[in-house]
């Protein structure tokens, strides 16, 4: 395991600023969630995480060295990355998918061995896909391309995983055990959900974004209250327990003319 931390995180395109200032923690084992409305930043800071883009200002640092003063084969060799919308030749089967996670570990040239191709079946079983191994890329649907790139990233052995919504295109079979799965690894695991029941429930620490900013930080027993919620979704909502298991729960009740305002002119989440 390993931890993520940012300090003064800011990064911008043509003059607009898309991260100010970002201030995060992500500690070893914990599953961090990353939440707020559309083109609050996002998927943006989980591609400054993962060394797709160098910040404006500020810095990633990994276990305290620094993102980019770790080697690309280094990273490669433990931070793994499942982004939202992933293209593949249509001739790829999933199996040939899961099998990139294995690419830092070899040689240009070098064929699979014994031990990567049992990495690799157990990663295809844990996520529900053996059975569809052999189907070529354009066959499936987008929840099962959605669990092939997690088996990838858990081919990869990481250390650290960054998920951009992972539950899109999930039924809500797949939707929880994904998540269970999530929890139960020796892993850090960063991950954009909008899905704030599956937020409260699944996740250690969450870090709440609104145009850019971190609005708030901590527990989800400290973040989503109704104050927060109502400011930053622009939703009142009721917040409760669940009776039967005890978790955090939010009812949504109605939007408000607050929310209405504040999304009339959203801020862009660029890839």
């Amino acid at each position: 395991m390993g931890s993520i931390t940012t300090t003064r995180l800011s990064w911008s395109v043509q003059g607009h600023r898309l991260l100010d200032h970002i201030d995060m923690e992500a500690r070893d084992g914990q599953v961090v969630g990353l939440l707020g409305p559309n083109g609050s930043g996002k998927s943006t800071l989980l591609r400054l995480l993962a060394g797709l883009r160098r910040p404006d200002t500020g810095d990633v640092r990994i276990d305290g060295t620094g993102l980019h003063d770790l080697g690309r084969r280094v990273r490669a060799r433990r931070l793994a990355v499942v982004e939202q919308d992933v293209t593949a030749h249509h001739h790829v089967t999933v199996r040939q998918v899961v099998e990139l996670g294995r690419t830092p570990f070899r040689g240009r040239f070098d064929a699979l061995t014994d031990r990567d191709r049992r990495i690799v079946d157990a990663a295809l079983e844990r996520t529900d896909i053996t059975a569809r191994q052999h189907r070529t890329w354009h066959t499936l649907s987008g929840g099962e391309r959605q669990r092939a790139q997690l088996a990838r990233a858990l081919a990869q052995e990481p250390r650290e995983i960054l998920l951009d919504e992972p539950t899109n295109h999930l039924d809500i079979r797949h939707q929880l055990e994904l998540l269970d799965l999530l929890t139960s690894l020796d892993v850090t695991c960063v991950v954009a959900l909008h899905d704030l029941n599956l937020a409260a429930r699944y996740c250690d620490h969450l870090v709440v974004l609104d145009h850019g900013r971190v609005a708030a930080a901590g527990a989800p027993e400290a973040v989503l209250t109704p104050d927060l919620i109502e400011t930053v979704y622009g939703v009142r909502v009721l917040v409760d327990r669940e009776p039967t298991t005890g978790t955090l729960r939010i009812t949504y009740l109605a939007a408000t003319a607050a929310g209405a305002t504040a999304t009339t002119a959203p801020q862009p989440d660029l890839p």
